[in-house]
């Protein structure tokens, strides 16, 4: 049940590695949003699984916060997306809050749940300037927010508990160890 749960990352990483780099403007925007929200489903899913219901309520905080900060900028700065859609593109809410997932799941679990996450985030701020959605400061930006406000707000789980990233030439996941 936990491996199951802990694979959405390693789903999310093959996403990213499977992304073609003349991929449409959309291509790159539905990837990046599909890889964002598998992070957001793994910081919350990974201490649910484990019942470990602080790491819930801080994956909460964590995002809910950056979620917060970055949409007061947005109101605060309003700057033109490089697509003209619209002014809220300083900074990239896809990726503040793909980095405040990422770093919940490194500072509760250890970086063998940060690394693969943080190339996950990383890969949904390229899908948004290669979607034409953000400039790359923008991105740069969302990323600190993101990173700052996870690491502020979680606390690490266990000493009990480690998360190893695995992966093959036909599939990718995460296995758990838990010390009684």
């Amino acid at each position: 049940m936990i491996r199951s749960g802990l694979t959405i990352t390693g789903a999310a990483i093959a996403l990213a590695c499977a992304a073609p780099a003349n991929a449409s403007e959309k291509g790159w925007d539905d990837a990046g949003t599909v890889a964002k929200n598998a992070l957001v489903v793994a910081a919350f899913g990974v201490p649910a699984v484990q019942g470990d219901w602080e790491g819930v309520l801080e994956a909460g905080g964590s995002i809910g916060g950056t979620i917060l900060i970055t949409q007061g900028l947005k109101e605060a700065f309003p700057s033109r997306r490089p697509d003209g859609s619209d002014n809220k593109s300083f900074p990239s809410g896809h990726t503040s809050t793909s980095f405040a997932a990422a770093a919940t799941l490194h500072n509760r679990y250890g970086w063998e749940a940060g690394l693969p996450a943080y190339l996950v985030a990383s890969f949904v701020g390229l899908s948004r300037v290669e979607a034409k959605k953000h400039r790359v400061g923008d991105v740069l930006v969302g990323a600190a927010i993101g990173t700052a406000t996870g690491h502020l707000i979680t606390t690490k789980a266990n000493d009990n508990i480690h998360i190893f990233p695995w992966a093959d030439t036909k599939s990718a996941g995460v296995d758990v160890t838990l010390r009684f």
